[in-house]
């Protein structure tokens, strides 16, 4: 399955080791992650600011992530969508990279729950989103 992890989601999968860490080892493996240069840039702007990451580090996790990651060109969105322009970028990049949903913890972008056929979802509700869509118990490193 093809899935964006929206920026919120990547940098709590790289600065602690709970849900959201689990979440993308697990769709590393499994799964077809799609991203943009501009969610790589959000990525590393909030780990350098709001988190206070070194550049360095925070340059070698964007490359870890271009490393795992397919890269496309968000699609421009003939209007404006979201009250935050910013998740349009997220919302071209699914669009764009052919994506069944987009993994967030974006209130704004989970409102919408579904957008352009591409379903909108919380990293705790993803598990049982993806039994659902792949119709069986998928490989899982969820600690239960």
């Amino acid at each position: 399955m093809k899935i964006v992890l929206d920026t919120n989601v990547l940098i709590a999968a790289f600065i602690s080791h709970g849900a959201c860490a689990d979440l993308f080892e697990h769709c590393v493996r499994y799964h077809e992650i799609v991203a943009s240069e501009f969610i790589f840039t959000e990525f590393f702007n909030k780990l350098t600011t709001k988190f206070k990451i070194p550049a360095l580090e925070a340059n070698k996790a964007v490359q870890l992530l271009h490393s795992r990651i397919a890269v496309v060109v968000p699609l421009n969105l003939s209007t404006r969508v979201c009250r935050d322009p910013k998740d349009d970028s997220i919302l071209g990049t699914a669009i764009q990279g052919d994506c069944q949903c987009i993994i967030t913890g974006d209130k704004d972008l989970l409102a919408f729950k579904k957008y352009g056929g591409i379903n909108i979802i919380s990293p705790r509700d993803f598990w049982e989103y993806e039994n659902k869509v792949l119709g069986k118990h998928a490989p899982s490193t969820k600690g239960e």
